[in-house]
């Protein structure tokens, strides 16, 4: 009997023992895909130069921006009374997406120089620190341009000159 036991007991044992063996396997292959599906990811969105290069050649090149030079501006910056005055020169170019909008820009270039005079009146020197400062200044004036000269759309407001004295 207890041999019958015992021969029970490796009966049950080799029946349990596949299922571990499955579940080994299992690991094993879900293992193997994630690192192919892996390797796969990093060669498609690493080395995968060939396909984009037919679309690059297809496409034709962007065209150059255009740019019209807004009139020199010379200000002087709000103060405190009794602060010594404090001056703001300017040369700004307009960034135009293509040629053909600087001869229907330039007719509304008073325009623009007025607005920009107004706004640029107003500043403090506490204001123009700092290149934050300076890119507040070139948001504003990107933003009022495009109010003044709309439809026409104005894509960016470059310095060539900020002097502050």
């Amino acid at each position: 009997m207890a041999e019958n036991e015992e021969g029970g007991a490796a009966a049950e044992g080799a029946e349990a023992a596949p299922p571990k063996n499955k579940l080994k396997l299992i690991i094993m292959v879900i293992g193997v895909l994630a690192v192919i599906g892996g390797g796969a990811a990093t060669w498609f969105f690493f080395f995968r130069h060939g396909g984009d290069e037919h679309h690059a050649e297809a496409a034709p090149p962007p065209k150059p921006p255009a740019f019209v030079d807004v009139p020199d501006l010379m200000v002087n910056l709000a103060g405190s009374p009794g602060e010594r005055v404090q001056y703001l020169r300017l040369k700004i170019v307009l960034e135009l997406k293509e040629e053909k909008q600087i001869e229907a820009i330039k007719p509304t270039m008073p325009r623009v120089t007025d607005i920009f005079q107004t706004y640029v009146r107003e500043l403090r020197p506490s204001d123009l620190n700092g290149s934050a400062g300076i890119f507040r200044l070139k948001e504003e004036l990107t933003k009022r341009v495009n109010a003044a000269v709309a439809p026409i759309q104005v894509s960016a407001v470059l310095f060539k000159e900020v002097v502050v004295q």
